[in-house]
């Protein structure tokens, strides 16, 4: 996979957007798709099913999720396993994550002709920490070298349909996982119930504000796919992401 080199998120150049978000000068041949939703929404089986419609049809695409720098998970995990994250701690070290994936990933897939499937972005932190009490101001400004997507979608389900998906599928919820560093509740399934309904609650703030193409999450996974392909098809020119066709060279 050969891409173009590499914007330095310190020099990327930014432009004001009227809501407070830096929005990166949009330079760049490629596209990105962003799915979010709270946990249990459905997001990461629609996005894997148009990954794999996308990768059947040829297309140059290229997919990375929430979390995943080789970098930084594994400092993520020491810490959650020791439980001594703070909110604070806990954001800077999903953003050094988001970094590190955007200069060695994003971004130069984005120069190099790519199309971009991003499972959760920017806006997870942005409705996860703040549901932790940071500010959403820092927040903002934390990320704002981060290229804004040309679709996000936004899953949107029930926070009792969306929990009991989660609940009915996980043996056990994970300290962090359920909020249980915020002292919602001492009961840790209780306290997964309210920590995603302050995320829902900021996710459902940001519908306007960054444009969100919502979804419903209800609907069945067929019928929620077909959307989202017609979606894609409609706003993205994929004909820049498909296969070239090979010249034939005149005998």
């Amino acid at each position: 996979m050969t891409a173009t080199p590499t914007t330095s998120l310190a020099t990327l150049e930014n432009r004001e957007d009227p809501s407070g978000l830096l929005e990166p000068s949009r330079a760049y041949p490629g596209a990105l798709v962003v799915v979010e939703g709270i946990d249990g929404s459905g997001k990461s089986t629609q996005l894997y099913l148009l990954k794999r419609w996308l990768e059947i049809g040829g297309y140059r695409i290229h997919f990375t999720e929430w979390n995943s720098s080789p970098l930084v998970k594994s400092a993520t995990r020491r810490g959650k396993q020791r439980r001594l994250l703070t909110p604070t701690t806990f954001s800077l070290l999903h953003a050094a994550d988001f970094a590190d994936r955007c200069e060695r990933q994003i971004l130069p897939l984005l120069h190099g002709g790519y199309l971009v499937l991003a499972d959760r972005y920017i806006y997870t932190a942005f409705a996860r920490d703040v549901a932790r009490n940071c500010s959403q101001r820092w927040l903002r400004n934390l990320y704002r070298f981060a290229p804004i997507p040309d679709i996000t979608f936004y899953f949107r389900a029930p926070l009792d349909v969306a929990v009991n998906r989660i609940m009915s599928g996980r043996p056990k919820l994970k300290h962090y996982e359920a909020g249980m560093d915020m002292n919602l509740s001492l009961d840790r399934a209780e306290s997964f119930r309210i920590f995603q309904g302050r995320i829902l609650a900021q996710y459902d703030e940001m519908i306007e504000s960054d444009k969100f193409v919502v979804m419903d999450g209800t609907l069945p996974v067929n019928k929620l796919q077909k959307q989202m392909r017609q979606i894609v098809k409609t706003r993205i020119d994929l004909t820049r992401f498909a296969p070239k066709k090979a010249v034939r060279r005149p005998r």
